[in-house]
């Protein structure tokens, strides 16, 4: 179903959003700080608060349906965007990121993310307003992702170790110190001025989450074709992340069936787009370039349900299978967050896109 918001409204939304993200970055860049459990559940419950809020006033404006969609769209991409945080952990502790300056990284490279995003974005609705037939491409894409992601494999094993090619080509093209200089990009050097590793780490959270966009956003596609209902969800999604990676810290080694979980999600929204392909078929060799009319449209509503439990049921199945072997190893302190990220991107074939730094690069702050 195609959806039209009033222009007031996205307009509106996006000018709000756009504040609040502004907002959120100058308390970050006044005030560097780590921060406790306490603040990090305040924020992550604001932020899932004021997403609920504004899928109310969809619902008022709007109705049911765009509410719906908009709800769908952004728990999917929250549950996707889970798997970013175990890449966060190692791209932090492999270029030994001062923590106190971890909040503005994740900020920083989350904006670059949404701008990347949103180019992406715009790109799938023109060709999907289009080309009615690339939705048999996003549903039999989403499905082989959805079995590389609970069956990776091991032919990942050694992209784990490689940086991505942006990363590398900045590494080339740019002079960069061997020692951060707080949360400077910019530092002098025997009266050089060069980059700092803070750039790089920028580079790699932002490009590695638009990595992750390539799943994630054809997913939500298969939700609602609204561009303004797509981007929104990633914005509320991405906005609580930061808060997130902080909150979870050392749970992240418990959630070792949340892949499964999300493989399943991308299965069924692929399954999902490829009987909307159907539907509305325009192809001459299947039926004639004719609507195929047995084809169910699977409700918003449906596809919501199936959201939710798949990750309630990953994540407590997760979390009672880590309850059980704590119990039986008697162990009282959790795995290094660290260590836990590394051992999952491992084991679903994540590429973490750094390289181990040199000793130089260990350093957490120039002096």
């Amino acid at each position: 179903m195609d959806l039209t918001l009033p222009l007031w409204f996205e307009i509106g939304s996006l000018v709000a959003l756009t504040l609040i993200l502004v907002a959120d970055l100058l308390i970050i860049l006044k005030r560097p700080h780590i921060p406790s459990t306490r603040e990090s559940t305040l924020w992550v419950v604001f932020y899932v608060t004021l997403a609920l809020i504004f899928a109310g006033l969809m619902w008022l404006i709007a109705g049911g349906e765009y509410a719906g969609q908009f709800v769908a769209g952004w728990l999917t991409e929250y549950s996707l965007s889970i798997d970013n945080l175990f890449v966060f952990v190692l791209i932090m502790s492999q270029f030994a990121v001062p923590r106190r300056y971890q909040q503005e990284v994740l900020m920083v490279g989350i904006i670059i993310a949404l701008i990347l995003r949103g180019l992406f974005i715009l790109a799938g609705a023109a060709i999907i307003e289009n080309f009615s037939w690339v939705f048999y491409i996003f549903g039999a894409f989403l499905v082989w992702t959805a079995y590389r992601q609970a069956f990776p494999g091991a032919d990942h094993d050694e992209d784990v170790k490689k940086e991505n090619f942006v990363v590398r080509l900045v590494r080339r093209t740019v002079d960069i110190s061997d020692h951060y200089d707080g949360a400077k990009i910019r530092t002098t050097v025997d009266g050089k001025r060069m980059f700092t590793p803070m750039i790089i780490v920028f580079v790699a959270i932002g490009v590695t989450d638009l990595i992750f966009a390539i799943d994630s956003i054809p997913a939500i596609f298969g939700i609602t074709q609204s561009a303004f209902i797509v981007f929104t969800a990633n914005i509320f999604a991405l906005m609580g992340l930061r808060q997130l990676y902080f909150l979870l810290g050392d749970l992240l080694d418990r959630l070792r069936y949340l892949h499964y979980g999300i493989a399943f999600i991308l299965a069924f929204i692929g399954v999902k787009l490829f009987l909307h392909a159907m539907h509305v078929n325009e192809l001459p060799f299947i039926n004639g370039g004719e609507p195929i009319d047995w084809a169910p449209e699977i409700s918003t509503l449906m596809s919501l349900g199936v959201i939710v439990i798949s990750m309630v049921v990953a994540t407590g199945a997760s979390l009672l299978a880590s309850s059980r072997e704590r119990r039986a190893a008697g162990q009282a302190e959790p795995a290094d967050p660290a260590d836990a990220a590394s051992v999952v991107a491992d084991e679903k074939g994540t590429p973490s896109t750094v390289e181990p730094p040199t000793p130089s690069e260990r350093s957490d702050e120039r002096p």
